[in-house]
């Protein structure tokens, strides 16, 4: 029998990327290798280096059954801008067009490809086609919906929003080339209900299918590990250190010297603009980016994970990684986070006087907040756990070939585990 063939085309993959994304789909990858599947990656090196400003702090391990392909031009810079303003790809087209070639692949895998391929990337290859939509680049040039780098958007003004960010606008999007490039894909998947909705409410003229991401096994080591000896209890912050994360209107709730602190884990561009914010505020700790394995002590310890993003987030991964450990999430009341705690686990807010009622019951009321610690964990197991989600996803191939006629892919399909 067949093993299914897979190619995912992504901008960003460890360790050339920023956030969730590309850890979505190392994890994605690495979960259909474990159930046979042959399995290659390819992303864009040259686009992590560009917006980075330079290499990846440190190498990531990859799992030898994955074939990861990383494109990287000596043009550098340029062959990102020319596919952020072409919507093609052009210095990696002849490698693109040879690694995509007829017959080569059962299912082609887009993810976020933006700076990979832009648009046109949709019509190469063949086979099942499938787009997974981890941020809101199909609706949106700036792949967030934050209107004029400063507010919620609910209808466009792109192009006075991108110059607003100073950036160039892309022709490419006036001309019907995304439109024309989507009837090239069998299938869209959206990270969260909210996604799809606000995906539908652009114009976004596909039907989409809700799979969320999820979280592998932990290994063994990591159960139950001891939480990290840091004195006074503490709420906990994950994320990128930038203004639409939020993290600003958090801060002055741990004004004073009494009560639990605020450890707030990883670093970005506003980070130096909240430690000013934070200064003479002993209860408010930077504890700079950690590794993932550094990262789960500190969950273990924490009263609950603080999830405050200002902006239209496509699900909140930091959320379920907190379930996991059966820890409660606060979390503004935005975005897909009400959807996520629709099972329990946590509390919403949208002022700061709900924010610091959250907080103080839950440093409070000890039986409360185990009682959410619970439903975290549970939530978890049901909805977010990888076995459950990757049947989700199989389902989903299964569907979209039988509809396509696709008897290869059944046929390969019967054979994942």
């Amino acid at each position: 029998m067949p093993r299914l063939r897979i190619a995912m085309l992504t901008t960003f993959f460890p360790p050339y990327n920023f956030g969730g994304d590309g850890i979505g789909v190392q994890r994605l990858a690495t979960a259909l290798a474990d159930r046979g599947c042959e399995v290659t990656v390819v992303h864009d090196e040259n686009a992590y280096v560009f917006l980075a400003g330079g290499e990846p702090a440190a190498a990531v391990a990859t799992d030898e059954r994955i074939r990861v392909i990383g494109l990287r031009s000596r043009l550098g810079t340029g062959a990102s801008v020319l596919v952020h303003q072409l919507g093609r790809p052009v210095v990696h087209a002849s490698r693109l067009t040879r690694i995509l070639r007829p017959g080569a692949f059962d299912v082609v895998w887009y993810h976020n490809v933006s700076l990979i391929g832009g648009p046109e990337l949709l019509a190469w290859g063949d086979g099942l086609k499938i787009y997974e939509a981890h941020e809101h680049w199909l609706i949106c040039p700036t792949h967030v919906l934050w209107r004029y780098n400063r507010e919620l958007c609910d209808e466009r003004h792109c192009l006075r929003c991108v110059l607003s960010y100073r950036r160039p606008p892309q022709l490419w999007r006036y001309t019907g080339a995304l439109e024309r490039a989507l009837d090239h894909v069998d299938a869209f998947i959206a990270k969260s209900e909210f996604s799809r909705d606000m995906h539908r409410s652009f114009g976004f003229p596909r039907p989409m299918r809700v799979i969320p991401y999820f979280l592998p096994d932990e290994p063994p080591a990591a159960r139950g590990e001891a939480a990290v000896e840091t004195g006074t209890p503490y709420f906990l912050f994950v994320g990128r250190l930038e203004k639409i994360k939020g993290l600003q209107d958090v801060i002055p709730a741990f004004a004073g010297g009494d009560g639990p602190r605020l450890v707030i884990i990883g670093s970005g561009d506003y980070e130096a603009e909240l430690k000013r914010q934070a200064e003479d505020m002993p209860r408010v700790e930077f504890a700079g980016r950690m590794a993932p394995n550094e990262l789960s002590r500190y969950y273990e310890g924490a009263l609950a994970l603080i999830a405050p993003s200002v902006c239209y987030e496509t699900f909140g991964i930091i959320l379920i990684e907190a379930f996991r450990k059966s820890v409660p999430v606060i979390a503004r009341r935005i975005g897909p986070f009400p959807e996520i705690l629709r099972g329990g686990g946590g509390m919403l807010f949208s002022s700061a006087d709900e924010l610091r009622a959250a907080l103080a019951r839950l440093a409070a009321d000890r039986a409360y907040r185990d009682r959410l610690a619970h439903e975290a964990r549970a939530s978890f197991e049901a909805r977010w756990r990888e076995d459950v989600v990757v049947g989700e996803y199989l389902n989903m191939l299964r569907d979209t070939a039988r509809a396509k006629g696709d008897a290869r892919v059944l046929s390969a399909l019967e054979a994942v585990r």
